[in-house]
């Protein structure tokens, strides 16, 4: 649940404002789930010296919460036209009548908001713009990287790789605010065509129908099942609201390539089974989502019977693992086909964030003073700051949530500068 301010010359300007969602087990083990934000009270009670926000991406823990705390803050955001597109129907849905200044941004363009000079770099992940950041102002310049990795076939944006991560050298960072979420994995995350490649050759083999569990907002992800059904003779479909929505806003912002058809999801049921591929909502074992409705077999739109296949396309968020056992052994007890990223032997997923080696390659590119770790539990973010270590960075800040930075005029970390706190913003 991203949020993060940036402090200089009496301002504060605020990046991203996502959500988490908390899993809680109750004395018969059911599970309930509370949508949970980082507790704003430090810059709302100061949202005078607020001089703006940017979303650096459109994934929940970096945009979910702004439509609901936006009143506490009142300034204007700065985000790109995708993103911006998945903001607005946000407000909407929560009625909001006097919604946000939206200010659409493309790659490298720079915008002055207070005393930072903010310019957006394009790098890769799993959804549509995302973007990298670097602040600069008179006490120096940060590159906050936001959710990004190296990947030299992505199936949506422009290849990154060291060399491209080299240009950013000329803007002399004095530190660098970094994913830490795969700092635990050696070598080198998959790319995204790998994971093209592996699931071509599980559907193309699959007999019946042929389900595939994804994050809703992994447009990347639904693109290349697109392109599989196509060449496997199958007809695609989105099954789930937050599917349809991504899709729509990609369309509306020219990130759906035009020759990729979607079946329309009340007549995918009448389809020969091996003439079916259905991307779904419910990679996480929710039990509202599509997937465990089909498993329990009162999903009206579609049935899944005996033969038929579901690939489970995305990671095990911790916490989750109790709840997607449960689905996998629903849909086991129905001989259905269950393929997991875990233990499958050709690549289904394809993770959006850097393992070891590239955050190497970003640390001896960038060449900071200071390194600063986030986005990943204790152990991830001391993983990183070795990793920076290692490669000749001389100072790493590490901390927790409600500490201060500080890095200028000289490096230090502030502990418990700002309350923690957590507020639930729906059960």
């Amino acid at each position: 649940m991203n949020l993060n301010l940036y402090g200089h010359d009496g301002a504060w300007l605020m990046v991203d404002c996502g959500i988490t969602f908390d899993a809680k087990i109750d004395d018969q083990q059911a599970h309930k789930f509370d949508i949970v934000a980082a507790d704003p009270s430090f810059i709302s009670k100061r949202k005078e010296q607020l001089c703006g926000i940017v979303i650096s991406h459109a994934h929940e823990d970096h945009i979910g919460a702004l439509a609901r705390l936006w009143r506490r803050f009142k300034a204007d955001v700065y985000t790109t036209p995708f993103t911006a597109e998945i903001l607005r129907r946000k407000f909407q849905r929560e009625g909001e009548k006097r919604p946000p200044v939206i200010h659409e941004v493309t790659e490298y363009e720079i915008h002055h908001i207070g005393p930072f000079e903010v310019q957006w770099h394009p790098m890769n992940h799993s959804l549509p713009e995302p973007f990298g950041l670097s602040l600069k102002t008179q006490a120096g310049s940060v590159f906050h990287s936001a959710d990004w990795k190296l990947d030299n076939k992505p199936v949506l944006g422009k290849p990154l790789n060291p060399n491209a991560l080299k240009r950013l050298t000329r803007y002399n960072f004095l530190a660098t605010v970094c994913d830490s979420t795969n700092a635990l994995k050696p070598g080198y995350s998959l790319s995204e065509h790998d994971c093209y490649e592996g699931l071509k050759a599980h559907i193309a083999q699959a007999q019946g129908r042929v389900a595939v569990a994804c994050f809703s907002t992994n447009i990347a992800r639904l693109i290349s099942l697109a392109r599989i059904a196509n060449e496997t003779g199958r007809y695609f479909a989105l099954l789930g609201r937050a599917l349809e929505n991504t899709v729509a806003v990609a369309r509306l912002t020219g990130h759906w390539p035009e020759d990729l058809t979607i079946q329309d999801p009340n007549t995918v049921g009448y389809l020969p089974p091996d003439e079916v591929l259905v991307a779904v909502t419910g990679s996480q074992g929710e039990e509202r989502a599509v997937l465990n409705r089909m498993a329990d077999g009162y999903y009206r739109q579609i049935d899944l019977d005996k033969g038929d296949t579901v690939i489970f396309s995305s990671v095990i968020i911790p916490d989750n693992e109790l709840k997607i056992e449960r689905l996998v052994n629903k849909l086991k007890a129905h001989n259905i086909a269950v393929v997991q990223a875990e233990t499958s032997n050709i690549p289904v997923h394809a993770s959006g964030h850097p393992n070891e080696e590239e955050l190497r390659h970003f640390y001896k590119a960038l060449q900071p003073q200071i390194a600063i770790p986030t986005h990943g539990e204790a152990a991830h973010m001391e993983r990183n700051a070795q990793i920076a270590k290692e490669c000749h960075v001389p100072t790493q800040l590490t901390g927790f949530n409600g500490d201060l930075f500080k890095i200028a005029p000289e490096a230090q970390v502030i502990k418990g500068f700002a309350p923690v706190g957590r507020i639930p913003l729906a059960e």
